[in-house]
């Protein structure tokens, strides 16, 4: 059996009746109907508290996911806004250019092992704290 402790509480009028009116009721007590209450109250309050607690670190990640997301944009533009200049002032090799194509192929793993080294490095070219 679980242990109960007496309370002594005072009610508005108005309220004391709505509790005489439910108590009332067959199977109805008043003591289960303020214990129901009560625990739908405290339960309520304890999720608005966990709300408060985690409300703003879900605020702080939903603001860094946003300016990530922006950053992201702005690479990619930056990046095929870079391409289409190239290809637009590059005139292209010509069919039988072997040593052309070679010097490119070079300098594209050349630039592929510095983009590994940086990223494995957990180094940034812009945007570091330098820079701004």
């Amino acid at each position: 059996m679980v242990e109960k402790v007496r309370h002594q509480l005072f009610l508005p009028k108005p309220l004391s009746d709505r509790l005489e009116a439910l108590a009332a009721k067959p199977g109805a007590s008043k003591s289960a109907i303020l214990v129901d209450a009560l625990t739908a109250w405290l339960n309520r309050r304890g999720s608005s508290e966990l709300d408060d607690r985690f409300g703003l670190r879900l605020d702080r990640m939903s603001t860094a996911l946003s300016r990530i997301e922006r950053d992201g944009h702005v690479i990619l533009e930056t990046l095929a806004l870079f391409i289409r200049f190239e290809l637009s002032i590059q005139a292209p090799l010509a069919d039988g250019d072997q040593a052309g194509r070679a010097v490119g192929r070079e300098r594209f793993e050349a630039f592929v092992a510095q983009v590994g080294r940086q990223v494995a490095a957990g180094r940034r070219t812009i945007g570091t704290e330098q820079d701004r």
